[in-house]
């Protein structure tokens, strides 16, 4: 949905300005997903059953010397197609708007530059927060509870709290529990297909999944933490 800032710039958001992506990676996910990416003419997404496009812009443009180093993003904005005068945000498509902006997300998760996570975006929080509540209700894991940006967790061995941005664990009351993600080869084929290019959701939703039956968990690295 639309911010409120969002409704203040009226016909650009800048959600996402700031962000330091890699090149490559970002053309590779947005290849996959439509977007057309020109030289001359920029990054965009026509959605040809609504008449629309949209329309990603960069810092010093996404086509000059700073490749070598990376983009930073700065706007998304949305055109008639075949035009290029930007609309009012709140003449867009909320479900178009909605799909624009996940795709940003995930470029923004998954191609960022750099060895952490950022700090994740209203979107992507909100994506998570309805995952992780479609799971447990799934699964009938009762004893999760989502309190903005934590996922608290009332388990058998401890209390757990997982951030829905960077999928940090800590014990209630204690210190952090590393818990190291080993990513499949194959994602998309056997789990969360619908979401899980982003292997941070993925990571954060297995977190959840197995910290609330800790009770089952064998692996002596992470019992030793949960212990002790």
């Amino acid at each position: 949905m639309l911010t409120e800032t969002e409704q203040l710039e009226q016909n650009r958001s800048l959600r996402y300005a700031g962000h330091q992506v890699q090149p490559r990676q970002v053309a590779a996910l947005l290849k996959s997903r439509k977007w057309i990416i020109h030289p001359e003419e920029g990054i965009r997404c026509t959605y040809h059953e609504t008449g629309f496009s949209a329309w990603l812009t960069f810092l010093d443009g996404a086509y000059t010397p700073v490749d070598v180093e990376g983009w930073t993003l700065d706007s998304v904005m949305f055109t008639r197609k075949g035009q290029w005068k930007p609309l009012p945000l709140e003449d867009v498509p909320p479900r178009m708007f909605s799909e624009v902006m996940r795709d940003v997300d995930l470029v923004v998760s998954v191609a960022h530059r750099g060895g952490i996570d950022p700090e994740a975006s209203m979107s992507t929080i909100a994506m998570r927060t309805a995952v992780i509540e479609e799971t447990c209700a799934l699964l009938n894991l009762s004893n999760v509870k989502i309190q903005k940006q934590h996922v608290l967790i009332d388990s058998t061995l401890n209390d757990y709290s997982v951030h829905l941005g960077s999928g940090i664990v800590h014990r209630q009351p204690g210190g952090s529990v590393c818990i190291i993600p080993v990513h499949s080869q194959h994602r998309g084929r056997i789990f969360l297909p619908f979401v899980d290019d982003d292997p941070r959701t993925a990571e954060v939703v297995s977190k959840v999944i197995l910290l609330a039956n800790d009770s089952q968990i064998k692996d002596p690295t992470i019992l030793e933490q949960l212990t002790r």
